[in-house]
């Protein structure tokens, strides 16, 4: 069975889990993720309903020890505290479309100077 209603599967491999919790990534895994073994890393997503996704784990740059530290708390926090995550009220969505409007926004362009401060 697909992942999402939408993924269609191009293939499906299996591999066992050793008594120490570990498993093989098979072949064709390795190779649909572009995986050079002792140097990638990859990245396991936990979905809904016991679904995991796994990728390659791309290179960041630089990882900002604030912001890093930050996302663990809120990560920690949302595991531990489900029942504080909300969705955004129709009042706030509103509220942040009246403030953008006429604003044109590309999350492709890079940060300028300006932008930094």
């Amino acid at each position: 069975m697909p992942i999402t209603p939408h993924a269609e599967m191009a293939l499906r491999v299996e591999s066992k889990v050793t008594q120490r919790g570990q498993t093989t990534i098979p072949t064709p895994v390795r190779e649909a993720l572009k995986l050079k073994p002792g140097e990638d890393r990859i990245a396991y997503e936990i979905l809904p309903g016991g679904k995991v996704l796994i990728s390659r784990q791309e290179e960041e740059n630089e990882q900002d020890p604030v912001v890093s530290a930050f996302l663990v708390f809120l990560s920690h926090d949302m595991q531990q505290n489900p029942q504080h995550i909300l969705p955004l009220s129709k009042a706030l969505m509103d509220n942040v479309a009246e403030l953008t409007a006429g604003m044109e926004v590309s999350l492709d362009d890079p940060l300028t100077e300006d932008d930094d401060e």
